[in-house]
């Protein structure tokens, strides 16, 4: 089984993995305008299979128990950030309104693509990290 079920927190140091990416400066970017609108928030390193059966490596803030429809709820993050082969993703686990909070911020967020809970881009000038640290200050607010 794919999805956060077989995702699991690492004790790996986030900072030398968001600086060892090809995308890194982009990467850090990203980084301080989450941990700017949720500094509070616990940042981990999570590592195994994600959805679509892909190994994966994401750095998630915050931690949540996302209710799951079949079985127990799973420990999760609240929001996460990942490099992928042709871009990066942000899930983004907070809701409001009935809506994730991706699609309320996606005409904000600047050049990027909005599907369910996630928020993918290529480059650091397609993304406005002020509205990045206001989506993480809400979704910690609505967790």
């Amino acid at each position: 089984m794919s999805g956060p079920e077989s995702m699991r927190r690492t004790d790996d140091d986030v900072d030398a993995f968001l600086a060892a990416g090809p995308r890194a400066e982009l990467l850090i970017a990203v980084d301080a305008a989450l941990r700017t609108g949720m500094p509070e928030a616990p940042r981990t390193l999570w590592r195994g299979v994600f959805w679509g059966g892909t190994e994966q490596a994401i750095v998630g803030y915050g931690d949540i128990s996302q209710p799951r429809p079949r079985g127990e709820d799973v420990d999760w993050f609240l929001i996460g950030l990942a490099e992928q082969k042709n871009h990066v993703s942000l899930y983004v686990n907070a809701v409001a309104d009935g809506a994730y909070l991706a699609h309320r911020y996606a005409d904000r967020l600047g050049r990027v693509k909005v599907g369910a809970a996630a928020v993918t881009f290529r480059r650091l000038e397609d993304l406005d990290l002020d509205v990045v640290s206001e989506m993480a200050r809400e979704a910690v607010a609505r967790s």
